[in-house]
């Protein structure tokens, strides 16, 4: 049995995503919205996936290259890059998952006692795109150029 969500943090989302002209799907019985997002960075597009639960919704922007989970150089400068980015992040985070290489970024918004107005849920979506912008010609140089993680994020910072 899945975790309940809440219809009122689901929706702002929902009125946001409408009102600003998204396309988007919502699972009722799940409590998930799952859209795609074109982004200027070479990365072109992203995946989003927003699990809402009764006190809380959490943002994941997931980047459709993968770090080579078999390579691992690659993997570790990786993760370092990863680690450089995060410092000093105050609103989100990246992820990446060591098994498969999936890179991902996550915004989590605490809704206990209050609902997010559309300005926290506005925020809570671009961010994660606008990481993505920032960071992807750091990213790509890890991933195919060989680059160490130290020069990819002065490249991005």
């Amino acid at each position: 049995m899945s975790e309940g969500y809440s219809e009122e943090i689901v929706d702002v989302i929902r009125t946001f995503l409408v009102d600003d002209d998204w396309k988007f799907e919502f699972d009722d019985e799940r409590g998930i919205f799952r859209f795609g997002v074109a982004i200027e960075s070479k990365l072109k597009n992203l995946r989003y996936f927003i699990p809402v639960r009764e006190d809380a919704y959490t943002v994941y922007a997931i980047c459709q290259i993968e770090a080579d989970s078999d390579d691992k150089d690659i993997m570790k400068e990786m993760a370092e890059f990863i680690c450089r980015a995060n410092y000093g992040l105050r609103n989100g985070n990246f992820e990446l998952d060591m098994s498969d290489g999936e890179i991902r970024y996550k915004t989590y918004v605490d809704c206990d006692g209050v609902i997010p107005s559309e300005e926290v849920v506005k925020g809570s979506i671009i961010i994660p795109a606008m990481m993505f912008d920032r960071y992807a010609p750091g990213l790509l140089d890890v991933m195919f150029k060989g680059a160490t993680a130290e020069d990819a994020i002065s490249k991005c910072e």
